[in-house]
């Protein structure tokens, strides 16, 4: 495979990197791993590299439906909300700062409870669990403080093939810093590669194996912090199935305004509970895997078609 080839897309640079590792993991053949390196090349030409930024809704959101407005000295602020994570945390794929999943928590949040919201995204594209601690950092550097955060955080660990046990510790470890500083802490866990059609099969579902082993880890290191964790791959793949057009944006892999709002609504439950404004009803209970997910023998048949 010509290295020179997979710089222009920092995705299938870093699946490749998956593949090979995955590939000799299950010890699988090379006939597998240049099958599944062709798939990756599929891949590259229907997955544009992102390098624009997500819509900016910094800034205060009122009980009355207004904002951003702009955040001043004298301004009387009820609850700081900061998203850290990736491009997903970001809002990359929608037009507007409206459409993002964090302006879209904090616009519910402040209609729920009355409140004064300001509301900080220090999400960065292309971010990996190895990020968070400098997200964290540039927020302590600011001298700002949230009472709650919300993180999105794991596919680019998939991609990038960082290790399941050590992007959940570093995950763990963003959630302990946070806790630390009395911040209530909400993780959505890594998607599900199995609904993102553009990639072909079978490197679909040796990614989704890796993220869904992702997310299991990442909820145990979450709540072992003390935070809450939200199964975002279980709750989410079902409605991604069934209308992907509706559900991503033009790039086929970053969810559309219309997905990011069915993420935010998973996510806002989580977040009204932590700051103890959800009320006497319980929360929704997550299913502990999704009825929706691809078969997992797909991939164990065409091992089997290889050895």
């Amino acid at each position: 495979m010509d290295p020179r080839s997979l710089r222009d897309s920092r995705i299938l640079r870093d699946v490749g990197a998956t593949l090979a590792a995955t590939a000799a993991s299950a010890g699988a053949s090379w006939a597998a791993y240049n099958y599944l390196s062709s798939q990756a090349a599929a891949a590259r030409s229907v997955i544009p590299h992102r390098t624009d930024n997500a819509p900016d809704g910094d800034g205060l959101y009122l009980p009355d439906g207004t904002g951003p407005h702009r955040v001043t000295r004298d301004a009387l602020i009820d609850l700081h909300l900061t998203v850290f994570g990736d491009s997903t945390a970001a809002g990359l794929g929608v037009e507007t700062a409206d459409e993002t999943p964090g302006v879209l928590v904090a616009r519910r949040v402040s209609a729920e409870t009355g409140k004064t919201i300001r509301y900080s995204n220090k999400a960065i594209v292309g971010a990996t669990s190895k990020g968070l601690a400098a997200q964290i950092d540039a927020m302590i550097i600011a001298h700002e403080r949230p009472d709650v955060a919300v993180i999105l955080i794991g596919a680019n660990d998939v991609t990038a093939k960082n290790g399941v046990p050590s992007s959940a510790r570093r995950l763990g470890a963003a959630v302990a810093r946070l806790v630390a500083i009395d911040a209530k802490v909400v993780v959505g866990t890594c998607p599900d590669f199995g609904v993102i059609t553009a990639i072909p099969q079978p490197l679909r579902s040796v990614l989704r194996r890796w993220g869904l082993q992702l997310a299991a880890a990442q909820r145990s290191a979450v709540r072992g912090a003390g935070g809450r964790a939200v199964p975002l791959a279980d709750l989410l793949a079902k409605e991604f199935l069934a209308e992907p057009d509706n559900m991503f944006s033009p790039d086929r892999y970053h969810p559309s305004a219309a997905g990011y709002a069915l993420a935010a609504d998973l996510l806002i439950p989580e977040v009204l509970a932590a700051i103890g404004e959800w009320g006497p009803a319980p929360l929704p209970t997550p299913p502990e895997v999704s009825e929706a997910v691809e078969n997992n023998r797909l991939l164990a048949r065409f091992r089997k078609l290889v050895k």
